[in-house]
């Protein structure tokens, strides 16, 4: 039975270029690196924090790999005016993940561990040994430094965490039909990989369809986006005429967004085994 999926978030994976030339860590620095790593993952070495629980804290009990490895910063690229795009070689042969998955983010001289979506795919790692996140700026320490700190060759340790879902069963496994994202930004800067997106729906007629959303658009829009632009925010309107026992839905964002996208989905009669989506912020 085809199956159709759909995906409503505010960020979207990308492939990009070939891996440029590195050198990695020494010995002792991935030592160091072990050695916080291991800290943090004891049930007294957690951090505590006054205000909102700490990355590792909030997924103590999602699955890791037991691999850690040294990474190399190789590429940065401003994305948008908020978010950096950064390439990372990876030292370890043995280091793999999958689609969806996360990675424990572990920056030497910072005490707290970041946690980021990986936004390159499995065969990019498999091809070229490059690993890519899309971190956008806060003040959370990890992020900070990524975009105030981080320079080509800084050295960086990484794990990678299990997808936590809102599956409350196995499901039904249908072969894919078709996908249609729903794409929300303040405005179109912040439509990170709209070309790749675009690129994506010439490609694939039918397949696989967007609808970019902007809130707070001050600028024209551009020619190329301007048929697949809604101003606005989505909407129960948007979504409702696509629920069928067959749609899977995946939902990506800030812990608002994600709150306000799951009562949305029950309130149109979207099963609860049906909705996806991250919860380890």
């Amino acid at each position: 039975m085809a199956h159709a999926s759909f995906y409503v978030g505010c960020t979207v994976p990308q492939l990009l270029r070939g891996a440029q030339s590195r050198i990695f860590p020494s010995r002792s620095a991935l030592r160091v690196l072990r050695h916080s790593a291991f800290c943090y993952c004891t049930g007294n070495g957690t951090i505590k924090s006054k205000r909102k629980m700490d990355h590792l804290e909030r997924t103590a009990n999602n699955f890791r790999q037991e691999v850690i490895t040294q990474a190399k910063v190789c590429g940065i690229t401003n994305e948008s005016e908020t978010v950096k795009r950064l390439r990372l070689a990876i030292a370890n042969k043995d280091f793999t993940f999958k689609a969806g998955q996360w990675v424990d983010f572990f920056i030497p001289g910072v005490s707290v561990v970041g946690g980021f979506s990986i936004c390159s795919s499995p065969g990019l790692l498999e091809r070229e040994g490059i690993l890519e996140l899309a971190v956008k700026h806060t003040v959370h320490p990890p992020a900070h430094w990524i975009h105030t700190e981080c320079t080509l060759d800084s050295e960086v340790a990484l794990r990678v965490g299990d997808l936590h879902g809102y599956q409350e069963g196995k499901g039904n496994r249908h072969k894919l039909g078709t996908a249609k994202l729903y794409y929300s930004a303040k405005n179109t800067s912040e439509l990170l990989f709209k070309k790749n997106i675009l690129g994506l729906m010439k490609a694939f007629p039918g397949k696989i369809t967007c609808c970019f959303h902007v809130t707070q658009q001050r600028t024209q829009i551009c020619q190329e986006l301007q048929p697949h632009i809604t101003e606005g925010r989505i909407s129960e309107k948007d979504l409702e005429k696509h629920v069928s026992n067959d749609t899977s839905w995946y939902i990506c964002g800030p812990p608002p967004m994600i709150e306000s996208m799951s009562k949305l989905l029950t309130n149109i009669g979207v099963p609860r085994n049906c909705v996806f989506f991250e919860k380890w912020w």
